[in-house]
């Protein structure tokens, strides 16, 4: 919640002059609002599966609160971490436009020491939609410390429904009931987890959530997978689902009986309550998974005339073809406004030529007899400095551009800091490859992409043919189906060190990401904004100067 003025202290109303005087400096727009958020992290007992386990809490709260905003509002957010160990928030899908220092992973960003504070400094520069934050460090992401993010357009932009009578953040996700520090050890150890032990609905059990709506009316929901491994699928019962935005852009408004949500993507969808009035059960279930995990909430028509009854609605379980062509059906509104009052469909990307192919093939195996996961061959290993600040102060020895190959390689896997050399506003194609008979989904931070195309079988460049080069999606995260390939278009217009990886958060953590430098020679503003002046310094940046406050 944005703190009510009379609240403040006198010292706090001059810190925040001098974080606004540090933003009017460093060229984020000083006629668009701020909020101002005060976290304190720490950890607590949580019940979400009816089992005490350490919850990571965000102002005792699991999960953490929403953050409200509305295009270009500049958030400050004061994160206190009273964990024991070092911290991190990343914001999935806030595309930190020439920040990457913002961004919260640790290419980028150093961690929160114990008993330490950092102010982020975000702005929801031209973006719109729903998102959400997590803790990236670690296993964290395990424990908790999400929650949802929604930017509302200006009041002047037209938006392509009418307002709500409601708008709810729905985070869903699978959930293990051992502490996050067990977790972790296990794949320390070289090892694989087990499958999770349940599905959370906004960090509840079966019935645990309840959603009360009034009879005739419509309401938005934002739906976002926060889990760490299983595509979870959708629905609700009796009721329709008419989708309206997906990760930052405004969809045709497709109707479903139930929706794919794949670990680490956000949709928004409006439901009417036309039914009679009773309650009705809201389901999230694992798709493409031998043992299926169900759980429920419940939507609460205000005159219901009695509880939920009889077993949940099903859904689909492993039909791949049902979700491939589900997800083609996604497509972008273009006579939508976006975040400015154009149509969404005035960037004709299917009229650029790519300056190049990037083809990313994922992989699993042994390197020194623990389990490791890798990209073009290639098993991340975090650097002993955040990459951007390597880039900035010039250190030399911390990453090497061409660490990972444009192509997938015949070799077997090895560890490397695998950093990907791009150059500002070039246009390319990036081809994800899954050979494994698993889902997985990618996510590139500080940008939004456009999902040209997806099928079965092996890439080629006649797989060309088939692309969306009018209508097709933009966003952050996209699925790859078992033995398919996905492919995207990306305009690299974000200058930065950019993070990119699965989304299926044990890969992540054993190997399978990469960063991507988007470099340009200029030095000015209006590609990159300097480091902050709050930045952290860390590891052989120790001791170095941002710049003066």
């Amino acid at each position: 919640m944005v703190a009510p003025l009379h609240h403040l202290t006198p010292a706090f109303l001059l810190c925040v002059a001098a974080v606004s005087s540090i933003l009017f400096i460093d060229g984020v727009g000083a006629d668009d609002p701020y909020r101002f958020f005060t976290w304190n992290v720490t950890y607590g007992d949580i019940y979400p599966l009816g089992v005490r386990q350490q919850g990571i809490l965000i102002n005792g709260q699991f999960p953490g609160p929403d953050i409200y905003s509305v295009t270009n509002d500049n958030i400050i957010i004061n994160v206190f971490n009273s964990l024991d160990e070092p911290f991190l928030l990343t914001w999935s899908g806030i595309q930190q436009r020439r920040n990457s220092y913002e961004d919260g992973v640790y290419g980028t960003t150093c961690p929160i020491p114990p008993g330490k504070n950092f102010t982020y400094i975000l702005q929801m520069k031209d973006q719109i939609g729903s998102f959400y934050y997590f803790p990236s460090l670690a296993f964290h992401k395990a424990a908790g410390g999400f929650g949802g993010i929604r930017i509302l357009s200006r009041p002047r932009i037209p938006v392509p429904f009418p307002d709500p009578a409601a708008d709810y953040t729905i985070l869903i996700g699978d959930w293990y009931t051992a502490n996050h520090t067990d977790l972790k050890a296990i794949l320390d150890g070289g090892k694989k987890l087990p499958f999770p032990d349940g599905v959370l609905i906004n960090g509840r059990g079966p019935n645990g959530t309840s959603f009360t709506v009034e009879q005739g009316k419509t309401y938005r929901l934002r739906i976002s997978n926060v889990g760490l491994q299983n595509s979870l699928n959708f629905r609700i019962q009796g009721h329709k689902m008419t989708l309206v935005e997906v990760e930052g852009t405004h969809t045709l408004q497709t109707t479903y009986s139930s929706l794919d949500v794949h670990v680490g993507q956000s949709y928004s969808v409006l439901i009417t309550t036309d039914q009679p009035p009773l309650d009705y059960y809201i389901v999230a279930s694992t798709r493409f998974t031998s043992q299926v995990l169900t759980t429920t909430a419940i939507l609460h028509y205000s005159n219901s005339a009695g509880p939920v009854s009889g077993a949940p609605p099903a859904g689909p379980t492993i039909e791949i073809d049902w979700s491939l062509n589900q997800a083609r059906s996604v497509r972008t509104n273009l006579t939508a406004s976006g975040p400015r009052p154009n149509p969404q469909g005035s960037y004709h990307y299917g009229l650029i030529n790519t300056t190049r192919t990037i083809r990313l093939a994922n992989s699993a195996g042994l390197i020194n007899d623990k389990q490791k996961y890798a990209v073009n061959s290639v098993s991340f290993v975090p650097a002993d400095t955040p990459l951007k600040l390597a880039d900035y102060f010039k250190i030399d020895g911390v990453f090497r551009l061409g660490s990972i190959a444009d192509n997938p390689t015949a070799g077997g896997m090895y560890l490397d800091t695998a950093v990907l050399g791009t150059d500002y506003r070039a246009f390319i194609e990036i081809v994800f490859e899954n050979n494994e008979d698993i889902v997985l989904s990618w996510h590139l931070d500080g940008y939004s992409f456009f999902v040209v195309g997806m099928d079965g079988g092996s890439w080629s460049p006649d797989s060309r043919n088939q692309y969306n080069l009018r209508d097709a999606v933009s966003r952050c995260t996209v699925q790859v189906y078992p033995k398919s390939w996905s492919a995207i278009y990306v305009a690299l217009d974000n200058v930065g060190m950019w993070n990119l990886r699965v989304e299926y958060w044990a890969r992540q953590y054993l190997g399978q990401q990469l960063y991507m430098r988007v470099y340009t020679t200029s030095t000015s503003f209006r590609d990159e904004y300097p480091i902050p002046k709050n930045a952290l310094v860390c590891g052989r940046a120790s001791g170095r100067r941002t710049r003066p406050l």
